[in-house]
Parts: C-alpha cells; structure tokens; sequence
C-alpha cells in the first residue's frame, strides 16, 4: 500500500473514531433520508433464514442489525469494520445474539476461511482507495453463486446535502478535501458502479436507483447540524475564516438550498442512491 492511501486511512479513522457517535445518533439509528435505502438493500439480497452474511464496513451496524432480524435465531452475521468506536457502538446498540459478531477488520485487509452467502456493504465502497481490493475480498469471501449487495450515493449533483455545502466549501477553503482523498462520489453513476464490480469478477449485475427525500428542517437547522457536526480537522478549518469570509461561505451555501425550500422554509433534498447486486461467477 502507498504512503498516500497509508496516510489517508489513518486520517479517515481518526476522523471515523470521532464522528461515529454523531453519526450514529443523526443517520443510522434513525431510518430517515438515506437509510431508507437500508431495507431496500436487504429486500434485494434476499436473505434465507439459514444464510451465512457478511456485512463489510459495517459502521455502527444499520445493515447488521436488519439481517440479525431476517435471521431470526439461525443463521449467522458477521458485521466488519476498521472503527473501533464504531465497532463498539454496533456491539452496544445490537442485542447478543449466538448468530451475530462484530470485528475489528480493514476492507482491503481480510480473508476467511469460512466462506458467506450473502456481502452486503452500505455507503463504504467510495472510502476505500483501493475498491478493487475491498471487492475481491469480498468475492473471495462468497460461495460460488453468493451474492453481493452494494449501497452507494448517487452523483455530487443528485445528492444535494452534499453539494450545496461542498460546492461553496471547497472555494473558501482550499484544502477542505485534502489532496489523497478518494472521490466520494466516484461510484455515484450506474455506468461507474457496474465497471468496477465487473472488473472484480462479479456477474448479472443489477443497478436500482432510488430517490428518498431527506428534510433537515430549515436552513439554519442545516446550517447549524453541519457546523455541530463536522469532524473536528474541518471545524478547526471553518473557525480559522474571518467573519465576513464565514459569512459568505453561509449565504453561498443558501443560495443553494433555496430550490429545495418549500414555502414554510423547510429544505426537502432530493437523494440519489444506487443499489448494486450481482452473483460471484
């Protein structure tokens, strides 16, 4: 591995390690905007009560938890993720199960000798700078005709939560996304998706594209929920900008979430998200 990917690993894991609590009290705890997309993922795989499934970067576990339940007492779920705050969190937030585990796993690190019906990965794909290390693991890591099931955001433009602060972050601070960041939104295309899944080796290869609607209530509330929430290298960014500088990068940011706003105030963002399965061949 590079010193690039090396260095940007351990800085998304500092990053991942601070913000998972948050993340986990705003997004995955709550089936709202994007983790609408959870149940639609676990409907397409199409768990058997006795399937084996691994849950790649499993986070505070929002996928493991659904599969536990389509399992019921048989079965097995094995939720895996390099966050050791969030690997903590899905222990705590899921109940001890015989059939359920949780592991302390890099996505482009790992093997089993016991091989999985089912892969499921849920908004994680894009963080790997290696994507075709994390999918190649993961074909190894399924049955011969087992199945994957992939999660990701739709394209920067069709996931204007993103966006609209993005945008206008990226020109009042410069080295918002620091340099070896992979893209966030590389896979955001049903073209790009299949390509790189394809070129693990995966085949029938189905792409459903889903808009949840997302309301951060009005735009102070989602103006202030991105300063709340943003991991702290960013803050530190943000509040070293003069006021007249804040001031603007915030009317930009408005400026864009005014076609999303109804006329009660609230923003209803529109979000793309495209689901991936295809069958180990």
């Amino acid at each position: 591995m590079n010193s690039i990917h090396s260095e940007y690993k351990q800085r998304n894991m500092k990053i991942w390690n601070e913000v998972a609590p948050r993340y986990h009290k705003r997004w995955t705890s709550v089936n709202k905007g994007p983790f609408q997309s959870t149940k639609k993922l676990i409907e397409l795989v199409k768990i058997n009560k006795n399937y084996h499934v691994l849950d790649v970067a499993c986070g505070t576990g929002a996928v493991t938890k659904y599969i536990q339940k389509k399992l019921g007492k048989s079965g097995y779920v094995l939720g895996i993720d390099t966050s050791t705050t969030a690997i903590k969190i899905a222990k705590k937030w899921n109940e001890k199960n015989k059939n359920l585990d949780f592991l302390n796993i890099d996505a482009e690190n790992f093997a089993f000798s016991k091989k999985f019906d089912i892969v499921t990965c849920q908004y994680a794909l894009f963080f790997f700078p290696n994507a075709q290390k994390a999918l190649k693991n993961m074909k190894n890591s399924l049955k011969k005709s087992g199945l994957i099931g992939i999660s990701v955001h739709g394209s920067k433009d069709n996931v204007p939560f993103f966006s609209s602060i993005l945008d206008s972050a990226t020109k009042y601070i410069p080295d918002y996304v620091p340099p070896s960041t992979p893209n966030l939104d590389r896979f955001g295309t049903k073209s790009a998706l299949k390509t790189e899944v394809r070129k693990a080796g995966f085949s029938n290869i189905i792409i459903k594209e889903f808009i949840f609607n997302y309301n951060p209530g009005k735009f102070e509330d989602y103006w202030n929920n991105y300063i709340k929430y943003i991991a702290k290298p960013l803050k530190e960014k943000f509040n070293a900008l003069e006021y007249s500088k804040r001031n603007e990068f915030k009317n930009a940011v408005k400026e864009k979430t005014l076609q999303y706003t109804k006329k009660n105030g609230d923003i209803i963002f529109p979000w793309q998200v495209l689901i991936l399965t295809a069958k180990n061949s």
